[in-house]
């Protein structure tokens, strides 16, 4: 029944944003909406969740006695200036979280965000998506995690319209993050992925149990 109403929607020319909030109340599924169109989001990996999880515990823990606040891809972030909502992986909080219309599940004032990539997804993430979490006026950090192997992306903003990128690919570095004072080895962000096998090899690079 969900199904046939996602179909609906997405057949259609134009959704309103409280449209789009009323056909996500009381379901389990989850959509993005662009901009008048609401998009059924792709479906995620045991490899997507478990680096989503590393992360966001090793975040909390680090974060007990500070003032940041992490927030899993359970809460959506509303982008005005876009007219998006999206689910972004991973969010970091710096102080209080500003909530639209009082609403407990609509977060409005990032400081991080991080996207684990799904195959379908990746180049909206880097491109469309990077785009519009830029018109955030509290954003200052990316991260883009690959699933299907040892790779990092790391983009800072250095000054209005200005950002500066930095890669992880190697298993024994860590990923400092700019903005908040957090660091996280590639073996612990990593820990217990199984990644595809290598057709080349023959063998899975699965790096369960490092560090």
């Amino acid at each position: 029944m969900l199904f046939d109403k996602i179909m609906q929607v997405t057949q259609q020319r134009y959704y309103t944003p409280e449209e789009y909030l009323e056909l996500e109340e009381g379901t389990d599924s989850k959509c993005e909406y662009i901009d008048g169109q609401i998009i059924p989001m792709a479906g995620k990996t045991a490899n997507h969740n478990r680096i989503s999880l590393n992360l966001s515990a090793a975040l909390n823990f680090a974060f007990r006695q500070r003032d940041y606040e992490v927030f899993m891809g359970d809460v959506r972030l509303w982008i005005p200036k876009k007219c998006t909502y999206t689910y972004p992986d991973v969010m970091i909080l710096a102080g209080e979280p500003e909530f639209f219309n009082n609403r407990m599940d609509i977060i409005l004032n990032p400081q991080i965000i991080v996207e684990v990539l799904l195959k379908s997804t990746k180049g909206y993430d880097r491109e469309d998506k990077f785009q519009a979490y830029r018109t955030i006026s509290t954003f200052q950090e990316y991260l883009l995690i690959d699933q299907t192997g040892i790779h990092v992306d790391q983009f800072s903003k250095t000054g209005k319209k200005q950002w500066t990128l930095r890669e992880y690919d190697e298993e024994d570095e860590a990923i400092a993050l700019v903005t908040v004072p957090f660091e996280i080895s590639l073996q612990d962000l990593y820990n217990k992925v199984k990644f595809e096998p290598v057709e080349s090899e023959g063998e899975s690079a699965d790096i369960e149990g490092l560090g």
